[in-house]
């Protein structure tokens, strides 16, 4: 099975990204989540960016980069909303990288990326950070890069796959994630 990274939302490493964790490993995978915010979770979004802005965007991508040197050759990159960015900005200069799995997010249209990665982009149609112009530039740059992205919209807001979130919406979240196990095993 896959050996996945899962970087957590701005909001901190807390239950829901756990719970996502569990579902891989319940799968089969193994599954790390490493703390980017060293401890600290916040309750809402706006305290999640200033939490971001203290600590400093550069110190959390090297913990990004830091916990991405002991994924095994061939191990995925995942994310969750920022977590999805780091994940993405790591991926950009990690060629062991196997795979790219994106829930929420981006960062943006990608500069370089590993000749022949499979990547998935899991977003909501109506995105609060995140443009459909915006999701269609980042598909476009990832297959002229070399890459196989494959994008997939659902119902709900940015956060639909936490089912503690206002955004939250079930039977989106039950494809997403059906369909990202199937990604992983694709991998394996």
């Amino acid at each position: 099975m896959a050996h996945v990274l899962l970087f957590h939302s701005v909001i901190g490493l807390r239950p829901a990204v756990l719970s996502a964790a569990e579902r891989l490993r319940d799968a089969g995978h193994t599954v790390l989540t490493p703390d980017l915010y060293d401890g600290v979770v916040v309750d809402t979004v706006d305290e999640g960016f200033a939490l971001l802005r203290e600590i400093g965007p550069e110190v959390v991508q090297d913990r990004a980069r830091q916990a991405a040197a002991h994924l095994p050759g061939g191990g995925v990159l995942a994310g969750l909303s920022m977590g999805a960015s780091f994940a993405q900005a790591v991926a950009e200069h990690e060629p062991r990288v196997g795979g790219l799995l994106l829930l929420h997010g981006t960062a943006g249209t990608p500069r370089r990326m590993p000749s022949g990665l499979d990547a998935q982009l899991h977003i909501a149609e109506r995105d609060e950070y995140e443009s459909a112009d915006a999701i269609m530039l980042w598909e476009l740059a990832m297959a002229r890069l070399g890459a196989h992205p494959e994008v997939f919209t659902y119902a709900g807001g940015h956060l639909f796959t936490d089912d503690a979130s206002p955004d939250y919406d079930a039977a989106s979240s039950e494809l997403a994630w059906d369909r990202c196990l199937r990604f992983l095993a694709a991998l394996s």
